[in-house]
């Protein structure tokens, strides 16, 4: 009994085995050339094509044009595209994507270390869960890429990861596993237990006191570092001791903790600083400058009175969510107008839903700001080039050119519209399903 198990076992892993390799010939067969034709298309760098084209292959845009303009390759699978809109795949600023499933079910949710308040060596990328079932459901209204942070408990919480929402595994959909580091100041992070349960820090000035510290001890590791470096580089010009070896610098003891600070205190890489008030904000910038930061501002919802010098500062802000109420000194429209605010001295913005469940409404807080004086391009482009840019990613996403990643959506709309519907997506020249769990159970229960 026990052999003919084990054949049955062997036999399985052998049928496994050649399936998986079958998948991964077929997923790496050259794609076919894909024309979208006849539709509004909406480049954002090069303006609006009224009859236009867009042809992809092998997952990359290979001409946009107008309609008579552009050769169609006689091989291309040519879809009519008239009265529809086309244009680049959204871009989520700031998402919780692949880290929790069900908010009240503990088990599925992993999206922060409580054990400290200090952790920039914990990675997003060693937790997503690409077969998250949230994902589709944010992909068929047209987000294709997406920021995917840690919550926002810890000031230093992890290093976040800009993934592409399709995909066989995990590998293949983070395109950056460690993009930006978030510093959270918005007083959520105060430690505030009470009696001898109270933890440091519990006031802003703890904050600070613990981040200035952190950021110290990484200048000196660096310190460490450097002068090890250097001895090693000067020991054969260095004299032999008594026992005949030549003296050396001690390499220091690694620390992730630290280790991990050093892009972001060299300003290689972004620190997306969020803090909501205008004295957390002040704070907060000051460290900032203190340690020569690249700075992405967030949640800066309630500081209106720096809009100027954020605006002089020339940083980029994430806004939203624009559906959030506004303080009891505010008036009603100051969250609503934020982004228009923003917009009008020149500051470059990118809209995040700080969500999981909801990514689909992403573009509708665009739309919203749009009511509140936002001008539609620059709404557009908060969702498409602006984070693109942000993130490093311009070269390859935000806007339909020749050249870049096939990530492209046909709606019937406007993309801001609520009334409008995704007809179709294309991530990376690949068509995918227009359906998820609740298109799923949409169609299982609905009557007939």
């Amino acid at each position: 009994m026990m052999r003919a198990n084990r054949l049955q076992l062997a036999i399985l892993a052998v049928l496994a085995a050649l399936g998986m390799a079958a998948g991964a010939a077929l997923a790496q067969a050259p794609q076919g050339a894909v024309a979208l034709r006849g539709g509004k298309v909406m480049t954002i760098t090069h303006g609006t094509i009224e009859n236009g084209v867009v042809v992809m292959e092998n997952g990359k845009i290979t001409a946009v044009g107008a309609a008579g303009a552009v050769q169609i390759p006689k091989n291309a699978r040519v879809i009519d595209a008239g009265g529809m809109t086309v244009y680049p795949g959204l871009i989520d600023s700031e998402t919780h994507l692949g880290l929790s499933e069900i908010t009240l079910d503990p088990a599925t949710n992993d999206m922060v270390e409580p054990s400290d308040e200090i952790t920039p060596h914990m990675h997003v990328y060693d937790a997503f869960h690409a077969e998250s079932e949230l994902i589709p459901v944010a992909r068929i209204n047209g987000i294709t890429n997406a920021i995917v942070a840690p919550a926002s408990s810890n000031t230093l919480p992890g290093q976040s990861s800009f993934v592409q929402l399709d995909g066989r595994s995990s590998d293949e959909m983070l395109l950056e596993r460690d993009v930006a580091l978030p510093l959270n100041f918005t007083g959520e992070q105060r430690r505030t237990g009470n009696g001898e349960g109270r933890k440091f820090p519990s006031t802003r000035m703890g904050m600070a006191a613990q981040l200035r510290q952190t950021f110290l001890d990484a200048q000196e590791y660096v310190r460490k570092l450097e002068e090890y470096e250097k001895s090693q580089a000067e020991k054969d010009t260095q004299p032999a001791g008594e026992n005949g070896k030549r003296k050396t610098k001690e390499r220091p003891k690694r620390d992730l903790t630290l280790e991990a600070l050093l892009p972001y205190l060299s300003g290689k890489k972004p620190v997306v600083l969020a803090a909501e008030e205008g004295s957390d904000l002040k704070t907060a910038l000051r460290l900032a400058d203190e340690f020569g930061l690249k700075v992405v501002l967030n949640h800066i919802s309630h500081s209106r009175d720096l809009l100027d010098e954020i605006a002089a500062r020339k940083v980029p802000v994430i806004v939203g969510p624009i559906y959030e109420r506004p303080k009891d000194h505010e008036r009603y429209d100051a969250v609503f107008r934020l982004p228009a605010e923003l917009a009008r001295r020149g500051v470059k913005i990118a809209f995040a839903s700080w969500d999981e469940h909801n990514v689909r409404n992403l573009p509708y807080q665009a739309g919203y700001a749009v009511a509140f004086g936002l001008p539609y391009e620059e709404a557009i482009k908060a969702l498409t080039i602006y984070p693109a840019e942000i993130w490093g990613v311009a070269g390859h996403l935000g806007s339909l050119e020749v050249g870049k990643t096939a990530n492209v959506v046909v709606a019937n709309g406007d993309p801001l519209d609520v009334k409008t519907d995704v007809k179709r997506v294309f991530i990376a020249g690949r068509e995918i399903p227009m359906e998820s769990r609740q298109t799923l159970l949409r169609d299982q229960y609905s009557p007939r």
